[in-house]
């Protein structure tokens, strides 16, 4: 497999010193971010890249010699915000993703299927996670032309390019689980249009990730490795639906998501967390994760997301990329001989 690392973690650092972070972890990929909901940190000239030859190859000689190649794009946002200043910046972002992919000699995307508001006039989006009542029903029908109309759009960008883009099955989007993903692909006809398979949102929603490539099977284009550790005690009372966020206020440290939308400081007694590998399910289990995404592609891009708040931004970096590669080890040893 190819294992990589997501940069927005090292985005505090030049992107030559990020390179240096990653190549030490005995990994080969950067996934570079390209705009949406983070700000292009270790790719700034985008704008120059995209109309010159020059500006395209220097950017692309800071990789030469380093051991590490850029291992996909990634725009994560919401392209559907009914917000225009952050929706059709987010969806302007993604169409310039591709266009750099190509540029770049890249043919991956990462994203977000995005959501919209649940009717005309709305300025929040409206995310339906259990449509049992007729109204919630309208709300998805009116959502689902929005995400058709956009995605059918993108596809033929994409297409024309080359350039393939993974959806992450991510909470608080349209396209969050298998059924959303062949729904979506049913209504637009997209050829370019596929998962990138985040394992973390998929474990909390109580789905099996090894289970889910093997149904997408080729519509699986990319690969996160995040890990979820679910605290029992706390879902045991809360679920896993919890909404226990605590609002930030300006004076303190937060991350903006475009307009006035920030994180939210995440719950004290949380359900569950997301957690470095290893520190939800064990090498095992990864190691089966990367044979069901070697059965769809060899070649898959594999890259570690870090988000476990418990560990620094290095050191949550070195557990994920021991697990990751001892997964990797034991897979291919397996593999011998067959």
């Amino acid at each position: 497999m190819r294992l990589g690392v997501y940069n927005a973690i090292l985005h505090d650092r030049p992107l030559p010193e990020a390179l240096k972070v990653i190549a030490n972890l005995g990994l080969t990929g950067v996934e570079i971010n390209t705009g949406g909901f983070l700000p292009p940190v270790h790719v700034p000239a985008i704008d120059e890249i995209l109309v010159s030859d020059a500006a395209r190859d220097e950017y692309l000689a800071l990789f030469e010699g380093t051991g590490v190649s850029i291992a996909g794009l990634n725009c994560n946002g919401n392209p559907l915000h009914p917000n225009r200043a952050i929706g059709e910046k987010h969806a302007e972002d993604i169409r310039r993703s591709i266009r750099l992919a190509h540029r770049l000699g890249q043919d991956r995307v990462v994203t977000m299927s995005g959501l919209p508001g649940g009717e005309p006039g709305a300025t929040v989006p409206n995310w339906i996670v259990n449509a049992w009542n007729s109204a919630a029903l309208d709300v998805l029908d009116y959502q689902w032309e929005i995400a058709a109309a956009f995605w059918t759009e993108i596809d033929q960008l994409a297409r024309e390019l080359d350039v393939k883009v993974a959806l992450e099955l991510h909470p608080q989007n349209i396209v969050f689980n298998t059924a959303d993903v062949r729904k979506l692909i049913g209504l637009t006809g997209a050829t370019h249009i596929g998962v990138e398979l985040d394992a973390s949102h998929l474990f909390w929603q109580q789905m099996d990730p090894v289970a889910v490539v093997r149904e997408l099977g080729p519509l699986v284009f990319q690969a996160a490795a995040k890990d979820v550790r679910i605290n029992k005690e706390h879902a045991a009372l809360y679920g896993v639906l919890d909404n226990s966020f605590r609002r930030l206020s300006p004076d303190e440290d937060r991350t903006n998501l475009g307009g006035d939308e920030w994180v939210n400081e995440w719950p004290k007694d949380s359900a569950w967390d997301f957690v470095a590998l290893g520190r939800g399910h064990d090498t095992a289990y990864w190691t089966e994760f990367l044979r069901a995404l070697h059965e769809v592609d060899p070649d898959m891009l594999v890259n570690i997301e870090h988000e476990d708040v418990s560990l620094g931004r290095i050191e949550g970096l070195q557990v994920a990329a021991r697990v990751l590669r001892d997964a990797d080890a034991a897979l291919r040893t397996s593999l011998v001989g067959q």
